[in-house]
């Protein structure tokens, strides 16, 4: 993917990959501001403030309605190291996406209005989400007993609903100054564009804000101690059936470690064929469902199991057979077939992702947000250059009890 990497003078990191094939262009704007710089008394916030950049700027009143005018859509994520604002729309109206997401940049419109309605509108979500559904708390329970110091301990969403419902309005605007600054900001555009005139409107939109006020400085986090031992918790509640949470603690999102560990999580549960559906699903029966995953945070990453015992099995064995089958991956270890099958799909999931516009702006972004944008180039060359000794070096390192976290959820015993 070639593309141009600049900052402007306010510390505005800026990407451009242009492609003139395309008939449009998307805008993403990514703050490097996540959960884990929510306040431990508020909880969410980040989140919430996801959808209070939606609620007007000093020369726009309704952010989605301008864009919507102009032929584009919009969206936004927050995951707990960043939040993600994205714009895709016609060619022709890239400067429309400028003009929208520097104004926001620039000075979002407050009101205690806005803030109580957006305030409600999360509330919502979180009773829904979490209280509403069976495993809804998953992550207030998994990340809790994941992490003991670090603020990714409390989930996106937030730990306690009466966080949101307390936040004030001075605390919004303290949030805005101190993270949405343009030195704090990555902007990446993607798609058909004029090469020739791109850099002036950037400088024309986004050049004069200014960045990050010296007496704000933004708090340093300390790293989460390391995992010594197992750490386990049973949840008893109204679920449909039991349920196994696994996590083992791995490495951060830059280690030398994270392409065999992503590689790793696909082969113990990476679809149909992964060892574990094998051997707990197709040989045995007894599980209905399971699955492997990274959790690719920037910091203290993990795999995470997902094992749904079927009905009417003794849930006892179901889960020691679930123990046993990764013990065993790790005794008998990987051979070189099914490296090369894992790596195969891998090539096929990148080359998919490539061939959206979006996507390739999405990748492109969070390489930079790494501070390593060239890697949306080099990284793969990591996955295709494991060998079967080092896959198994990794997995006799961290597929083992003392960094594993067990969450197991059970129906509520039957009252008397």
């Amino acid at each position: 993917m070639q593309f141009e990497n600049y900052t402007l003078d306010n510390g505005l990191t800026v990407l451009l990959h242009h492609d003139p094939e395309r008939t449009v262009v998307t805008v993403n704007v990514l703050y490097k501001v996540g959960s884990r710089n929510d306040p431990p008394h508020r909880t969410g916030f980040a989140h919430l403030f996801e959808h209070l950049m939606f609620a007007g700027s000093r020369n726009v009143p309704n952010f989605d309605d301008a864009l919507q005018l102009a032929g584009g859509e919009n969206n936004a994520v927050t995951s707990s190291d960043h939040t993600l604002y994205y714009d895709v729309l016609p060619a022709e109206n890239v400067e429309t996406a400028l003009w929208l997401e520097s104004d926001r940049m620039r000075q979002l419109r407050f009101s205690q209005r806005s803030l109580d309605n957006e305030k409600r509108v999360v509330v919502e979500e979180f009773r829904e989400t979490c209280l509403e559904q069976p495993y809804g708390d998953l992550y207030h329970h998994f990340n809790a007993l994941i992490y003991r110091q670090h603020p990714y301990r409390w989930p996106v969403i937030g730990q306690d609903i009466s966080h949101i419902q307390q936040t004030t309005l001075a605390e919004v605007k303290a949030f805005y100054a101190r993270y949405y600054r343009p030195d704090n900001a990555i902007l990446c555009l993607a798609g058909s564009f004029d090469p020739l005139t791109i850099r002036e409107r950037i400088a024309h939109w986004f050049g004069d804000i200014p960045g990050s006020d010296p007496e704000l400085p933004r708090p340093v986090i300390a790293p989460e101690p390391e995992q010594d031992a197992p750490r386990q918790l049973t949840v008893y509640g109204e679920v449909p059936s039991p349920v196994v949470y696994l996590h083992f603690r791995t490495v951060d999102r830059l280690h030398p470690d994270f392409p065999a560990t992503d590689v790793l999580s696909f082969l113990l549960g990476g679809g149909r064929s992964s060892w574990l559906y094998r051997r707990l699903v197709r040989e045995t029966e007894l599980f209905a469902e399971v699955s492997a995953g990274i959790n690719d945070n920037l910091e203290h990453g993990g795999i995470i199991v997902e094992a749904r015992p079927s009905e009417d099995v003794d849930y006892a064995d179901a889960r020691q057979a679930l123990f046993t089958a990764i013990d065993a991956l790790v005794e008998q270890g990987i051979g070189d077939e099914e490296l090369a099958k894992v790596i195969h799909q891998l090539e096929q999931r990148n080359h998919y992702r490539e061939a959206n516009i979006s996507n390739r702006a999405n990748e492109l972004v969070f390489y930079a947000a790494l501070g390593q944008p060239e890697l949306v180039n080099t990284e793969m060359e990591s996955y295709l250059s494991l060998t079967v000794a080092e896959l198994n070096r990794v997995a006799r390192k961290y597929l083992v009890p003392q960094r594993r976290v067990a969450l197991e959820y059970l129906s509520a015993p039957a009252r008397p």
